[in-house]
Parts: C-alpha cells; sequence; structure tokens
C-alpha cells in the first residue's frame, strides 16, 4: 500500500519536472524568437532598401536625353514613334501656340481622348510647349507606376504575417521594371498608355481598399472613386473597356461576393462611370463635335480579327508578346501554369484580377489584329506583377524557393539591365536634329506661310512650334483640308504618295528644298521638305462649307 503511494508521488513529481522543463524551453523559445524575427527583419529590411535603390538607380536613367530618338535598330518598330506624341496632345499644343484646341476638319483625337492633352495642358502653362515637358511628363507618370505597383503588390495574399515578404517581392518588382529596356523605350514617349496604366493600378487598389471599408458610405465612396477613374480611363484610352473584367473582379472580391452588396456596389460605380461618360458624350453632340468622335473610331477600323485569321492573329498576339521580355514573359507563363496547378493562388485577388488584366487587353489586340508593340506596354506592368506575385506564393510553399528566385532575379535584371543601360548611353538625335533643320528653312522666309502639311507634323509642331495640319487624317478630304488651311510647306517621308500630289498639285508647284536623315525605318527614314509655291490663276477654295475655320 505505502510503495505504491510512493510510486504515485514518484511518477506525479516526474511529471511535474517534465512540465516544468517544458515550460522552461518555451519560455527561452519565446525569448529567442524576438531575436530572431529582429535580426530576419533587418535582412529584409536591408533587402528591400537594396532592391529600391538599384531600382531608383535605373528610373534615374528615363530622364536622361530626353529629346532623343526612339532607339534605332530597336527590336520594336512602332511608328508611334513617328506621329503619336503630337497627335494625341495636339489640343494642350494647339491652345497654346494657336489659341485653339480644336481645327475644324483636321484630325482632332483630344474630342475622344480628352485626358492626357489636359494634363499636358496643365503642364504646359507652366514649362511651355515642348517635347522635353512631354516626356518628362510621362517618365513622372511611369515613377507613379513604381509606387503604385510597389503598394499593390504589397496588399495581402493568404497570411496576414508574410507582409515582410510581400514587400521584399514588392520591391522585387519595382527594380524588374525599372529595367526592362521594353519598358525604358515606351514610358519616354509622350503616349497614352503609361498614363492607362497608372489609371489601372489606382482603379484595383481603390477596389481592393473596400474591403477595409467599415461603414456603408465608405464603401459608396470607394465605389464611386473606382466609377471615376474608370471613366477617366476610357477617357485616356477607349480600349479601357477591355480592362473592366479586372476591375469587376476585384470589386466583387471585396464585397466577398455577396449578392446585395456586390448590387449596390456596381449601381454606384457604373451609375458614376454612365453619369461621367454620358454628360461628356452629350456636351460633344451639344457642341458639334461628334464627327470627329466618330473619326477616331473610323479611322482606326481598318484591321480586325476574321475568320480565316482567327488562329493566326492568335498565335501572333500571344508569340509578340515576347517583346515586353525574352525572360519575364515565358516566366510569367510558368507562373500561370503553376497557379492551374495549384488552384488556391486564384483565392487571392491581386493575383487573379493581374491575370485578367493581362488577359483582356491581349483580346483587344487579337480583336484590333494590328499588334504594336506600344500596346503589349499595358500587358508588360501587370505580368511583371503577376511574375512577382507568383513568386511570392512559391516562396510561401517552400521555405528553400527563395534561394532559387535569388539568382533567377539576378538574371532577368542583368539581362535587361544591360539593354537599357546600352540605350541610355548610346542616344541618337536624327529625328530632333531634322525638325529643328525644317524649322530654320521655314523661318527664313517669313512672308511665306509657315504651316505645314505632314503625316508628322504634329510631332513637329510639339518640337519646334511651327504650325501643322495633318496629311492623312481628318475629317475633311485632304483637298478640301489644303483649300481650308493653305499651308505654305509640305513634309513627306521618304517619297510623295500619290493621293498627296494628286491634291496638292491642284493648287501648288512643289518645290523640293531640302532632306534630312532621320530615324532608322526604311519606309521612314527620309525627312523631304517642300515648299508650296501657288500656282498662277488657281486660289485654293473648299468645295463645300464646313464648319468656321480658325486662322493659322
Amino acid at each position: 500500500m505505502h510503495s505504491d503511494r510512493r510510486a504515485v508521488h514518484a511518477a506525479r513529481t516526474k511529471t511535474y519536472d517534465l512540465n516544468g522543463v517544458s515550460k522552461l524551453n518555451e519560455r527561452l523559445e519565446r525569448l529567442q524568437d524576438p531575436v530572431k524575427d529582429r535580426a530576419t527583419s533587418h535582412v529584409q529590411r536591408a533587402i528591400v532598401a537594396f532592391l529600391l535603390v538599384l531600382g531608383g538607380l535605373a528610373f534615374a536613367l528615363h530622364f536622361l536625353h530626353l529629346r532623343a530618338d526612339f532607339p534605332n535598330h530597336s527590336p520594336w518598330v512602332d511608328w508611334a514613334k513617328y506621329t503619336d506624341e503630337g497627335w494625341y496632345g495636339d489640343a494642350a499644343i494647339r491652345h497654346y501656340l494657336r489659341g485653339t484646341w480644336r481645327l475644324p476638319g483636321d484630325f482632332n483625337p483630344a474630342v475622344a481622348l480628352p485626358v492626357w492633352p489636359l494634363v499636358e495642358a496643365g503642364l504646359f502653362r507652366f514649362t511651355g510647349v515642348g517635347i522635353v515637358a512631354a516626356r518628362a511628363l510621362t517618365v513622372c507618370v511611369f515613377g507613379c507606376i513604381l509606387c503604385s505597383s510597389f503598394f499593390f503588390l504589397r496588399l495581402r495574399a493568404e497570411r496576414r504575417g508574410d507582409r515582410p515578404m510581400r514587400t521584399v517581392f514588392a520591391a522585387a518588382a519595382v527594380l524588374v521594371l525599372a529595367a526592362s529596356p521594353f519598358v525604358y523605350v515606351f514610358t519616354r514617349l509622350a503616349i497614352l498608355e503609361p498614363l492607362l496604366v497608372l489609371m489601372m493600378l489606382l482603379s484595383l487598389q481603390a477596389a481592393y481598399a473596400m474591403r477595409l471599408a467599415r461603414l456603408r458610405w465608405q464603401r459608396a465612396a470607394y465605389a464611386a472613386g473606382v466609377g471615376l477613374l474608370i471613366a477617366l480611363m476610357i477617357g485616356t484610352k477607349t480600349t479601357a473597356v477591355f480592362l473592366l473584367p479586372a476591375i469587376a473582379y476585384m470589386l466583387a472580391d471585396s464585397a466577398e461576393c455577396r449578392g446585395r452588396r456586390m448590387l449596390r456596389t456596381g449601381l454606384i460605380t457604373g451609375g458614376v462611370v454612365a453619369l461621367l461618360c454620358g454628360s461628356y458624350f452629350l456636351m460633344l453632340v451639344h457642341r458639334g463635335y461628334l464627327g470627329d468622335f466618330r473619326y477616331l473610331f473610323s479611322a482606326n477600323a481598318y484591321t480586325g480579327i476574321t475568320r480565316s485569321t482567327f488562329f493566326k492573329t492568335v498565335g501572333e498576339t500571344l508569340t509578340d508578346g515576347m517583346w515586353t521580355g525574352p525572360l519575364t514573359y515565358p516566366l510569367a507563363g510558368l507562373m500561370l501554369v503553376i497557379a492551374c496547378l495549384r488552384p488556391r493562388v486564384w483565392r487571392d485577388p491581386v493575383f487573379t484580377s493581374l491575370a485578367l488584366w493581362a488577359a483582356g487587353y491581349m483580346i483587344f489586340m487579337a480583336y484590333h489584329a494590328n499588334m504594336q508593340p506600344r500596346y503589349y506596354l499595358v500587358v508588360a506592368v501587370p505580368l511583371v506583377l503577376l511574375l512577382l506575385r507568383g513568386a511570392l506564393h512559391v516562396a510561401e510553399w517552400n521555405p528553400v524557393a527563395p534561394l532559387a528566385l535569388v539568382p533567377l532575379l539576378l538574371l532577368v535584371v542583368g539581362h535587361e539591365a544591360r539593354q537599357t543601360v546600352n540605350f541610355a548611353r548610346h542616344p541618337d538625335y536624327t529625328y530632333q536634329t531634322a525638325a529643328v533643320r525644317i524649322e530654320h528653312i521655314i523661318e527664313a522666309e517669313p512672308s511665306h506661310s509657315h504651316t505645314v502639311l505632314s503625316i508628322s507634323g504634329s510631332n513637329l509642331s510639339l518640337m519646334t512650334g511651327l504650325p501643322s495640319i495633318c496629311d492623312d487624317f481628318g475629317t475633311m478630304q485632304l483637298e478640301d483640308r489644303i483649300a481650308a488651311y493653305q499651308p505654305g510647306w509640305f513634309v513627306a517621308w521618304n517619297y510623295v504618295e500619290d493621293d498627296k500630289m494628286q491634291a496638292l498639285s491642284r493648287f501648288y508647284t512643289l518645290t523640293r528644298v531640302g532632306e534630312f536623315p532621320a530615324m532608322d525605318d526604311p519606309d521612314r527614314n527620309l525627312m523631304i521638305v517642300y515648299r508650296l509655291d501657288p500656282k498662277e490663276g488657281v486660289k485654293p477654295r473648299r468645295k463645300r462649307p464646313g464648319a468656321k475655320l480658325l486662322p493659322m
């Protein structure tokens, strides 16, 4: 009996001892964990700071040589470098140089796409009209894209405790974007795509923020803000409608896929978009600008996918994505394959919305069947972000994965930064030089009309301040446009097309006064300047009455 009691007492004492040891070990581990966490935190902060510093240095390269040509002999043949910077900023250029933002009968894209020229007009008020100011503005927009991308990738994924790792991968995304040569060349052009990308990022972040709102009026305010951003996106580039599925998904996810909440959100967001876009359209009709609005779409309707070209067009759309990066593009595709094998990744609204963003714009490019490299800028950014977001998930599944991702990141950044630095170190100024020489020729004859007729006329106006009209696009026929604005000079690329010669020869004698090599495209590498001397006894007159013309 006594021996049994002693055995029970000994067993209890041993249990108490073991419990005491285990509790002591737990306390020691708790004391050690903060030390480990602090050490890990310091390392992660150092990595983030290092990546952001490198990204900042790569971003600073974008401000160098802003007058330089789009890099000659690059892999990206895009005729936007000849025309688009002037076309889509023409309203702002004309406002300050001519006192009017619209020339009746000429190409007036600002009627349908007013946001970018309004932004440029605000800048030109302080800087004056110039190519450097316009391109510096675009580079600043790209800087905002980098900041927005960083904060977007820091949004929570699956676990609440992964914020330090999210920050590391967000900083890596900033570096990859800043070092990309493809992004470098197109974010230095004063075109529409960079602003569209920025507004898309802001829209997704505003839609994500709805889940953080506790009160109904706060959710309504976020939904209205998303509607405002969507309206601005459409006013920047109408192809933004192909990005709406990504925004709609983020809104639905933030509403937790609850029917009533989704309905309220959709009504508020859609109502704001309908109100703003509808009001603007009615204003266009009231002011008589509907013809310019329609013309922009008809002028871009010359290409499109057909049943016979379906598979070829889809294949080209996918393969041309290699323009965005020979390493980043296939790696992003690999991440999509991994996500299909691990469906849990699609629960991350950031990853899914990025995939919908890229897919939506790829659908537009296939539908339009005109794969211009600049269009892929709208795809390049989400694919890089998707790549790094997918890498974050891989790192969460396998703690050893970051060790394998480091050399991969070094390979990608090293490969892309080499070409970007090469572009920055070897600028060409052939286009700017030709524009200045053309300006000198025209200014040397003050008694002759200074108005230039050219497909690149708007770019010449942006670079030199010369008045211009377009020889290719416009709501008037070319002969009527010539009769209305009576240009004094004609600038052609390489040769004079038959329709241009036919329209001009009715009123003018063309005298070739100069030619200047510019850019690298074999079809457009020589700017030829003609003085337009009116024929005796022939006075240009319009065939039919039109809108009141403004003096040039």
